[in-house]
């Protein structure tokens, strides 16, 4: 059983889109279950609007998001949840960042703790991808809306 197909296919009959509609990705979350899960959540109350990713990731897939694009939103387990869809970028050094943007992310309550919790992604993330994370490294910065759920 493909999840990720059937589920994309009852949200493109569901929204009456074209069939050869195609999505960026699907993905969960963060690099734990616990976080992946929380983040979802947020996403599925509407708080979560936002998500940050470096550029290595992004650059390593060889795509990035686009407004415009669909992707799809699982839980650690892989079990697709929504459709999202893009609604802007922004790229900008990781000191860049400010309270006004990544209040969007919805996990954090001032730029202290979203700067922490980022710095420790990345960091973990770094370990994975074999990057460094610096103040400077460049940060994809993507807003969303829920499509689907």
């Amino acid at each position: 059983m493909d999840r990720i197909g059937d589920y994309w296919r009852e949200f493109l009959i569901k929204k009456g889109l074209p069939e050869d509609t195609l999505f960026l990705e699907a993905f969960h979350f963060d690099l734990t279950e616990k976080w992946a899960n929380l983040l979802l959540d947020l996403v599925l109350a509407g708080k979560k609007r936002a998500t940050a990713s470096s550029m290595y990731f992004w650059e390593i897939e060889g795509k990035m998001p686009r407004p415009g694009d669909y992707s799809i939103v699982t839980d650690w387990k892989g079990t697709p949840r929504c459709v999202i869809k893009t609604t802007k970028i922004t790229v900008l050094p990781f000191r860049d960042v400010d309270f006004d943007l990544c209040v969007k992310e919805g996990e954090d309550d001032c730029l202290e703790s979203w700067q922490k919790g980022h710095r420790n992604f990345f960091t973990a993330e770094g370990r994975e991808l074999n990057y460094a994370f610096s103040e400077d490294m460049t940060v994809v910065f993507e807003e969303f809306d829920v499509v689907y759920q």
